[in-house]
């Protein structure tokens, strides 16, 4: 506790200042240089008294003062909790005006009893009281009351929601972080310690280190079903990078320049190995995950849901529920630790079928986001077989038509963008969140195979077979005792979906985006038969051509989808050409390819890589029949149409711009010179290029800005940390290859007519100059 005056101020001296000066002023400086008063203990009780209705302070400074002297240690602290709750009752309803003002942030918003609380010291004296436990030298520590803490814990959540600066403060003190950690083995105050937690960590500057949780294993293996679910919503912030949702957007420069400061694992992948080093913790998320709900019954169902989607807005609400399932539920002495505990509260069985889904939803989205980061992170192979063992996806699959993707109203179709933070309703975070759990799961991953039931993969050997080719190594791997059961696997059934989505949805996006996953890696022409027969090319041409859909993210991730599923396929290109079959649908088509090239230029990768095929195919039949009748095939068979979208390629990208989004342009644009290198045509190529500059007027600039992309490629691709199979596996094209052809272009001699500098012209040559950090 603060000395009652500054070190070199008699009493008398300090009485006179303050009776002439402004008390919230000197406060405010104490708190700014550390020096001088800083709580209302410190202050005489008839000054405060005699301010109080001036400064309208509502008797606050004279509670905290009562607080203070009845809290001394060794006191039974009943005098103390009866001026904390009146103290409880100013503030709580000042926390909720804040909630539900169409959440107006502080600075918009005045709440002057937070405010008064803070400033006289009230969440420094609260956290010393929830503290002293811990700093008694006594080995059997004093047990405090549950309720007594559960009040301090609340008011220090409403003075964190409605007083800025109030978090951070409690953000920036470890200790108390850390001991906040120990309240949750506690279940009465369990849920007022995590909402806590979760406010204070989503400020903290720097990321804690689970490690450094007392007995987080015993912790974690202490909580109930319940509280695991709610334990998740401060895992997340643990676990994540800072700025995932914008990593796309990253300049490559900035990113392998921060690799190289930080080349010790992050913060973030060391608490993944924690959490994952826990006992059951996986485990228990599938188990979580995957938990069936009684199916709803009753006409009113939806308007009633959409009614607690409005209600369940306000987070405070929320767990104002949970708080009443869990206290219910001990006093009537039913709670269990196990995954039925949800389901056997007393209260639950009074609440509206609605509200147990609702319930039910929320508390799966934070499970699902946990296991989503661990399936990307650098464990990732470990958590895959973890959820293969436990059965996550059959169990998801069970899910599907009652819980996940059920029927739902026009409400709901609002469009958010691909923010996986959208401020939505509980259902869309659910869907979203489900499709980019199936997305990680299945990119570039043998166990994509488990999304399909064992019909379908005897759907998958028998296309195989049919077409004479040997079946994929994951697929005779695949234990079929991890499949999903059931009519229809989860793949089939998110197919069935997306093809009834309505054009203006978001889900679009996701949905794209978990279908392509699917097919990315070495191509597999029985995963493309797959879907090409049900139907998934004519849907997606549909959303590309006809479906009036404006939005880039939408039209990008159906141009990869559609990428992945014709390459090196020539029945996908048959398929496309009965739909594209005039020559108005052809030139929409293109225009929507043409109208964003970082968006469709993995589609236009696609066509030349399997023209290049089909044109060393001409023994065949079928192949020759479709190369003459195919108008996308002869389209980029024509010479001047691939150097078209060379030349945009490499102008629409420099090495300052590069991001994990566009470097697929400087991809593209070596696929196409690889090609032409393979027929020596490469010295054609380079040569139109250079007419392009003179005709366009700038000479230099787009060879010299194609030159310092490929050295930017040579250091960011042979980095020996870098999987390069990714260009490979999606080119059949040997990394070798695309490294010889880097050095070819590269090279020094301005004899070589394969070489960048010999169609540059000395008075342009910008060769030396470096663009590339270190």
């Amino acid at each position: 506790m603060a000395t009652l005056l500054g070190s070199d101020s008699p009493c008398t001296g300090a009485r006179r200042t303050l009776c002439t000066g402004n008390i919230v002023t000197k406060f405010t400086t104490s708190k700014i240089t550390g020096k001088g008063f800083s709580r209302g203990t410190q202050l005489p009780g008839g000054l405060l008294q005699e301010r109080d209705k001036r400064a309208k302070w509502h008797g606050i400074p004279t509670l905290l003062q009562k607080l203070f002297e009845s809290s001394h240690p060794n006191s039974d602290l009943s005098q103390a909790h009866s001026f904390l709750k009146v103290l409880s009752s100013q503030l709580s309803m000042e926390a909720m005006s804040f909630v539900t003002e169409d959440r107006k942030t502080a600075q918009e918003s005045t709440f002057p009893n937070t405010y008064t609380f803070d400033l006289f010291g009230g969440v420094d004296l609260l956290v010393e009281i929830l503290m002293r436990p811990t700093l008694t030298m006594q080995k059997k520590k004093p047990k405090m009351n549950d309720d007594l803490v559960k009040d301090c814990l609340s008011v220090l959540y409403n003075c964190c929601i409605c007083t800025e600066g109030v978090t951070k403060s409690l953000a920036a003190r470890d200790d108390f972080v850390l001991f906040l950690f120990t309240l949750m083995t506690n279940k009465k105050t369990f849920l007022q310690t995590a909402t806590l937690i979760e406010d204070i960590l989503g400020v903290k500057k720097e990321m804690i280190h689970l490690e450094g949780i007392p007995n987080l294993s015993g912790l974690v293996q202490s909580f109930d079903q319940q509280q695991l679910a709610n334990f998740c919503r401060i895992l997340s912030v643990t676990i994540s990078e800072p700025d995932v949702g914008n990593d796309d957007k990253h300049t490559l420069l900035a990113k392998n320049a921060q690799q190289k400061r930080n080349a010790s694992p992050s913060r973030a992948e060391v608490n993944q190995v924690t959490l994952l080093n826990i006992p059951g913790f996986i485990e228990r998320l599938c188990k979580l995950a995957t938990r069936k709900v009684s199916e709803a019954t009753g006409a009113n169902f939806l308007q009633e849901l959409e009614d607690w989607y409005t209600w369940l807005d306000n987070a405070l609400v929320l767990d104002a529920l949970m708080q009443m399932a869990t206290e219910e539920a001990e006093q009537s002495s039913t709670e269990s630790s196990d995954e039925s505990s949800l389901s056997t509260s007393p209260l639950r069985h009074r609440l509206p079928q609605s509200m147990k889904i609702v319930h039910e939803i929320m508390y799966k989205v934070e499970v699902l986001y946990v296991l989503c980061v661990l399936l990307m992170g650098r464990q990732r192979n470990q958590v895959h077989k973890m959820l293969a063992e436990f059965r996550l996806i059959p169990g998801l699959n069970n899910l599907f038509d009652k819980l996940i993707w059920r029927k739902y109203t026009a409400s709901n179709h609002v469009v958010h963008g691909q923010n996986e933070n959208c401020d939505c309703s509980p259902e869309i975070s659910f869907k979203i969140q489900f499709l980019r759990l199936l997305q990680s799961f299945s990119d570039h991953h043998e166990n994509k195979y488990l999304l399909l039931n064992s019909q379908e993969l005897n759907e998958l050997s028998a296309i195989s077979m049919k077409a004479n080719i040997p079946e994929v190594e994951a697929l005779v791997n695949t234990d079929r005792s991890l499949v999903c059961d059931g009519k229809k696997g989860l793949l089939t059934r998110l197919l069935t979906v997306m093809k009834r989505e309505p054009p203006d949805s978001s889900f679009r996006f996701w949905q794209a985006r978990a279908v392509e996953s699917f097919l990315r890696g070495a191509t597999s022409y029985a995963d493309q038969m797959f879907l090409l027969k049900r139907g998934l090319l004519e849907h997606i041409l549909f959303c590309i051509i006809d479906s009036g859909c404006t939005s880039r993210d939408v039209l990008q991730s159906y141009f990869d989808l559609l990428g992945e599923l014709m390459k090196f396929n020539i029945d996908a290109f048959k398929r496309f050409n009965k739909y594209v079959n005039t020559p108005e649908k052809f030139q929409t088509f293109l225009t929507q390819i043409n109208s964003s090239l970082v968006d469709s230029n993995m589609l236009v990768r696609c066509i030349v890589l399997s023209l290049d095929r089909f044109e060393s195919q001409t023994e065949d039949v079928k192949v020759v029949e479709v190369l003459s009748e195919c108008c996308l095939l002869s389209y980029m068979a024509r010479v001047e149409n691939r150097l078209s979208f060379l030349f945009r390629l490499i102008n629409i990208i420099n090495v300052q711009t590069l991001t994990q989004e566009n470097v697929s342009c400087l991809n593209t644009s070596l696929v196409i010179l690889m090609l032409a290198r393979r027929k020596a045509k490469l010295p054609f190529y380079l040569n139109a290029l250079r007419e392009k500059e003179y005709a366009e007027k700038y000479p230099g600039c787009l060879l010299n800005n194609f030159h310092n992309l490929l050295r930017f490629w040579q250091r960011h691709y042979l980095n020996k940390d870098k999987d390069s199979t990714c260009l490979e596996n999606s080119s059949c094209i040997p990394f070798s290859y695309w490294k010889e052809t880097v050095s070819v272009l590269l090279g020094s001699d301005r004899t070589s007519l394969c070489a960048i500098a010999s169609y540059i012209d000395e008075p342009f040559m910008d060769l030396d100059k470096d663009l590339l950090e270190d």
